[in-house]
């Protein structure tokens, strides 16, 4: 069974501005598969972090070097009109499979509603880019631009991003009757106050699980700000979620994100 992590960073020079993160200035490829080989990891998606300005060089590079084990959901500023013009070409860079917007700084959480991100949908869909996203109006977004673009792929973040009480989980569970919405169940153990194995976030889980099915639902960790092992993150979800077939956590722990972005291991 492939293991592949929907979400991870890697960055030089820049420690992170989210405190959730390690505070290291530096998290390299190499820290990152020396970390996945530890843990039995296959693969894994980078996510060019806001906080390294040179993050997507790095990224690609790491792709380059690595095709059969690190990829990309690259990004760019959206409300500047140059964008544009990279739609087309995107999947030309080494590793790119399509494009991550979080959307969380203060100037950002409106660009789901003034129009700031509607020229992307249409762009998105003809380049069949896939579009994962976070951040403020996402929930209330995310259904009506799957309508309006139904050949288009979108990615709810980190389970729709919960808090302690999970209070955004009847709006996640809403959006999975777009059939052209993902979840990415990613960051499991940051939503929990109990130790591993967070028993107190499987029913959400179950929830969630029931309603996108597994082709839908991608595993990962954003590895950086959880606060137990890469490996326990892996283990929540093969050994302590019974309810899961083989082939749901064969499709749940990577199989179903490489389908969904059109990544082909080898």
């Amino acid at each position: 069974m492939p293991i592949v992590d929907a979400q991870v960073h890697i960055w030089a020079g820049h420690k992170p501005t989210n405190p959730s993160h390690r505070q290291v200035e530096n998290y390299s490829k190499d820290d990152l598969l020396k970390e996945m080989n530890a843990a039995g990891v296959d693969a894994a998606i980078i996510h060019p972090p806001g906080w390294d300005p040179n993050s997507s060089a790095l990224a690609v590079e790491a792709a380059r070097q690595h095709p059969n084990r690190l990829a990309i959901l690259g990004n760019f500023p959206l409300d500047r009109p140059e964008s544009k013009a990279l739609v087309d070409g995107w999947k030309r860079w080494p590793g790119m499979l399509g494009l991550r917007f979080a959307l969380n700084q203060p100037h950002q959480q409106t660009w789901l509603t003034d129009g700031t991100a509607d020229w992307l949908w249409p762009a998105a869909e003809r380049a069949g880019l896939p579009v994962a996203l976070i951040g403020a109006n996402v929930l209330q977004s995310i259904g009506g631009i799957a309508e309006r673009h139904p050949g288009l792929k979108l990615i709810i973040d980190h389970f729709g991003r919960p808090d302690a009480s999970w209070s955004h989980l009847p709006g996640v569970l809403a959006q999975a009757k777009h059939k052209n919405v993902a979840l990415k169940a990613t960051g499991a153990p940051s939503y929990s106050n109990e130790p591993y194995p967070y028993r107190n976030i499987h029913e959400h889980i179950r929830k969630l699980y029931d309603a996108f099915g597994p082709d839908r639902m991608f595993w990962g960790t954003d590895i950086t700000r959880m606060p137990v092992s890469w490996k326990q993150c892996v283990t929540m979800f093969t050994e302590e979620l019974p309810w899961l077939s083989g082939k749901d956590k064969e499709l749940i722990m990577g199989r179903a994100v490489c389908n969904w972005l059109g990544w082909k291991l080898a």
